[in-house]
């Protein structure tokens, strides 16, 4: 029998690669239009590889003991991320999330082992990011990843980097990755430009939020990207360019990968490909390989109005 993995955890990373040929087919040149199916990792989504590479770091560095409580606002792929990660070590975990949320999420979070905290729903994660903040206050030997800070979170995808590198054997020329704590671009972008400092990362972000090229945050309806903020894991040198998305661009997009490559894409996944259909219509683009991120699927949102759009 061959070596089998000892806990679910050990399954993740060594996503697939995909070739989106039928949207390659629409282009006006020839170019090669890959994705990464972050989504096919056990919990769903690539928050996986950033919740064990934050547990991991924390277990090294001495913070964690047996008895430590882990508390962190989400709404939620990190939530079940750290569900999942924290379910396998035996660690108690605590997420404080807006009480919007839709409720399966919270079922099953809480299924998982996870206490959940629920916030007013009129206060957003600004609330959640508050009783968090006041639980670790209150609470002994707590700790808290917090993922749009933690380097972990971008080393994490480094690792994500690698794998393209080998899968491609070296042909990747564009990364296209939409932006959430900026793990991603920051992480896979760095590992990618090591081996060929000439690759172009590619941020995406929400037309209607464009914070990370000095515009002013606002609503949008392209779930897990477009942080009001800028975030400490964001890497601005690694990335060549910002690519806004509108929520009706990345809405069609996620349609066209849905009914014509028949993947189970997220609004982030649509947004992401808008992005790199986009830079594959550039003149000067013609022959080269674009990789984009497919962070998680759409059934992840099959309660909330993401499915309405189609």
């Amino acid at each position: 029998m061959s070596e089998v993995p000892t806990d679910v955890t050990k399954l993740v990373g060594n996503t697939p690669l995909v070739r989106l040929s039928r949207l390659e087919g629409s282009l006006p040149q020839p170019v090669t239009l890959l994705a990464k199916l972050e989504w096919l990792n056990p919990g769903g989504s690539d928050k996986d590889r950033v919740a064990v590479a934050m547990l991991d770091a924390a277990e090294a560095a001495g913070v964690l003991t047996p008895d430590t409580v882990i508390i962190e606002p989400t709404s939620g792929n990190i939530g079940l991320s750290l569900a999942m990660a924290c379910a396998v070590r035996s660690y108690h975990l605590v997420l404080t999330m807006p009480d919007i949320v839709p409720k399966e999420r919270v079922r099953l979070l809480r299924a998982l082992g996870a206490e959940v905290i629920l916030t007013p729903g009129m206060r957003g994660m600004r609330g959640a990011v508050t009783r968090a903040d006041a639980l670790r206050k209150a609470t002994p030997n707590s700790w808290s990843p917090r993922q749009f800070e933690n380097a972990a979170t971008a080393a994490a995808h480094e690792i994500t980097g690698e794998e393209i590198w080998q899968q491609t054997n070296g042909a990747v020329d564009i990364l296209v990755a939409g932006v959430g704590t900026g793990g991603i671009i920051s992480g896979a972008g760095r590992r990618l430009k090591a081996h060929k400092p000439g690759l172009r990362s590619i941020a995406v972000q929400p037309a209607a939020s464009p914070v990370l090229t000095g515009g002013p945050a606002g609503s949008h309806r392209i779930y897990g990207l477009g942080a009001p903020f800028i975030p400490a894991v964001y890497d601005a040198d690694i990335v060549e360019e910002v690519v806004n998305i509108s929520d009706d661009e990345a809405y069609t997009t996620l349609h066209r990968v849905m009914t014509v490559e028949g993947l189970f894409a997220g609004p982030g996944s649509g947004a992401a490909v808008a992005g790199a259909l986009q830079i594959a219509h550039r003149r000067e683009n013609r022959d080269v390989t674009i990789v984009v991120i497919m962070p998680d699927s759409i059934e992840r949102y099959s309660a909330t109005d993401a499915l309405s759009e189609h």
